[in-house]
């Protein structure tokens, strides 16, 4: 089998990773990190299997085009991409599925909003309608913090058209976390659930990332918890979908919070998460690419397996990230880190310069561990992390520690 992993991050190059395992990988349009990468368009590229990574496309209608030229696609079309597109559509679907929410509203004018704000208790969650790279979402305990916001997204200074209409929810509290279902339209297996960390800075402090690490398995997660996870929230989620006549085939992506009263769904996305991928993906032992087909093909046949080892992921970046990171710095040590055992780092932002891997973006890289648990996995990421350097590199040091304590 031939498949086209379609993107450039660390989420891709995990992804092509894994599927190399079993098929012949190209992807587009990668990174000179990636091997196999090429810089033709993905609709000009011939694949048995089209696995699209980043959420932009997916919304832009990628897998409709490639769906029109007979092509086997792992990923939603534009309608079912709209989960993700527009948070504000989200919510309108959640609470027609009856699948548990925070308590929200959505706006498109600053007075009304900040009445309704004014009804909140903090923390106060401020988030932008439209695809802002992970970055459109403000949690605070600032009133006036949270009506700035909302100023700065409605007037489109702070993440244009997408920040137009805002959506305020109640702020939750507890643990997150993170589970990817693969669908084929009708049914959805869940791979193995993983804990990803989003703000910049140690404990938790600074501002939202993309994601700064992630690991799994989450040792508070067991089987009844996963199960109602998929009965109470992914299965009505996509039966909605399909009454809407839209078929859903590829990642529900459900990020929920462990809240005091039970689970609560945050939002969806409709990919790969990144950087849970890192801890995810590669721990499926069964056969990746065949599992992808089968739901791109509308059937799943075949349940995933995992191994029981544990796997960490810290995220390296750039100096100045989320915010206005520096690009163009040689990394060195990537190859030391890799010779390590239990160490795989995977390349995200990264470009050539002189025959060199410069930083190209806010995430840089992702240094994973693997190990019989959490803690030998955590140890051994940040070993890895130790070999790497380039001017102004950032990462959090807690990544997994209260999980491996």
């Amino acid at each position: 089998m031939k498949v086209c992993v379609v993107g450039s991050g660390g989420r891709e190059h995990a992804l092509a990773h894994v599927l190399s395992r079993s098929a012949e990988v190209v992807v587009t349009p990668g990174n000179p990190g990636i091997p196999g990468s090429v810089p033709t368009p993905p609709e000009q590229l011939d694949a048995d299997l089209f696995v699209i990574g980043p959420e932009a496309p997916l919304v832009d209608g990628l897998a409709d085009r490639l769906r029109a030229a007979g092509r086997l696609v792992f990923g939603p079309g534009a309608d079912g991409a709209r989960l993700e597109g527009s948070k504000a559509w989200m919510k309108e679907l959640l609470v027609a599925a009856g699948v548990p929410t925070a308590a929200h509203g959505t706006f498109t004018e600053a007075g009304p909003a900040y009445s309704f704000l004014d009804t909140m208790v903090p923390p106060y969650v401020v988030k932008t309608d439209g695809l802002a790279a992970g970055k459109g979402v403000l949690v605070t305990d600032s009133l006036d913090d949270a009506r700035s916001a909302i100023d700065d997204y409605l007037s489109g200074s702070a993440f244009g058209d997408a920040g137009r209409t805002v959506v305020i929810e109640e702020g939750m509290v507890g643990p997150e976390l993170s589970v990817l279902a693969v669908c084929d339209g009708t049914r959805a297996v869940p791979l193995a659930p993983a804990q990803d960390f989003k703000r910049i800075g140690d404990g938790d402090a600074g501002p939202n990332t993309g994601g700064m690490g992630a690991y799994s398995p989450v040792p508070l997660v067991d089987d009844q918890l996963l199960g109602t996870v998929m009965d109470e929230f992914v299965a009505p989620t996509l039966a909605e979908l399909s009454r809407r006549g839209i078929d859903y085939r590829g990642v529900l992506y459900a990020g929920l919070m462990l809240t005091p009263t039970g689970p609560r769904m945050l939002e969806y996305n409709v990919r790969f998460g990144d950087p849970e991928t890192q801890v995810v993906v590669p721990r499926v032992t069964s056969d990746l690419a065949e599992l992808l087909a089968q739901a791109a093909a509308g059937h799943i046949v075949d349940e995933p397996t995992f191994t029981d080892d544990a796997m960490v992921t810290v995220v390296a970046a750039a100096e100045g990230y989320p915010a206005a990171p520096r690009t163009g710095d040689v990394i060195t040590g990537i190859d030391a880190a890799r010779a390590l055992d239990g160490v795989t780092v995977f390349c995200a932002g990264v470009g050539v310069s002189d025959g060199q891997l410069v930083t190209a973006g806010g995430r840089v890289l992702n240094v994973c561990g693997t190990g019989p648990s959490i803690e030998s996995a955590r140890a051994r990421a940040y070993e890895g992390l130790a070999r790497i350097s380039w001017p102004g590199l950032t990462h959090r040091g807690d990544i997994a520690a209260t999980a491996s304590a």
